[in-house]
């Protein structure tokens, strides 16, 4: 489980490919100095494992593995080496939520539509698929590669999101341009809401009519 409270951009540091996985190295400072072997970590917003972790030039380089389901749905496809990833740590018990519930667990993937700075803040538009749109809501939260950010409007196919200079300062999104995809991950809650009335509405229209026995 995470917040969506990027810790650091990390960077792509090596791309490789086996008959099982593909794997990933990414440089770390911050989230690499207490991170163990088998712990979560957050690269884009996709929850993956730390399978090897080694020290070079005061950063950690941290190994992590994925399957090509995971390769294919998210834009962890399009990385190169010297790409720049938003990183989070798994959040501890004790820990402040200072965005949202964020699984780690990317639904699909969004298109940048616009993204421009005006005044002192950004704008940025998504275009999504029919089946993430359901779960957008205005002043809702959404993940976008990893970032818990507030819906400030939404459309039909899109949606939008006001950013301050401090996320785009701090996040990897400062190196995002128009037609770049981005993971997006719908609230939870959202998801839960929509398996429970789908249950409900499916088990009262399953129920048999009662009848009047005639006396």
């Amino acid at each position: 489980m995470f917040t969506g409270i990027v810790e650091e951009v990390g960077t792509i540091e090596r791309i490789e490919r086996s008959a099982k996985a593909i794997h990933l190295t990414v440089s770390t400072k911050i989230c690499g100095r207490d991170l163990k072997i088998g712990d979560s970590l957050s690269v884009n917003g996709c929850c993956l494992t730390a399978v090897k972790i080694s020290s070079r030039a005061g950063k950690k380089l941290v190994r992590v593995d994925l399957l090509e389901e995971s390769w294919r749905r998210t834009n962890l496809q399009f990385v190169k080496i010297g790409s720049a990833v938003n990183l989070e740590r798994a959040l501890r018990a004790d820990g402040r939520l200072g965005g949202h519930f964020v699984t780690g667990h990317v639904d699909g993937l969004g298109k940048i539509l616009r993204w421009e700075k005006i005044g002192q803040d950004y704008f940025l538009e998504i275009g999504a698929p029919a089946e993430l749109m359901r779960y957008v809501i205005f002043k809702g939260s959404i993940a976008i590669d990893g970032i818990s950010l507030t819906v400030a409007e939404v459309k039909k196919k899109s949606f939008a999101i006001w950013i301050i200079p401090h996320t785009h300062e701090v996040t990897a999104l400062r190196e995002r341009n128009v037609g770049d995809a981005v993971n997006l991950e719908g609230d939870m809650l959202g998801k839960y809401v929509e398996r429970f009335t789908s249950f409900a509405s499916a088990k009262q229209t399953s129920a048999p009519k009662s009848r009047r026995v005639a006396r």
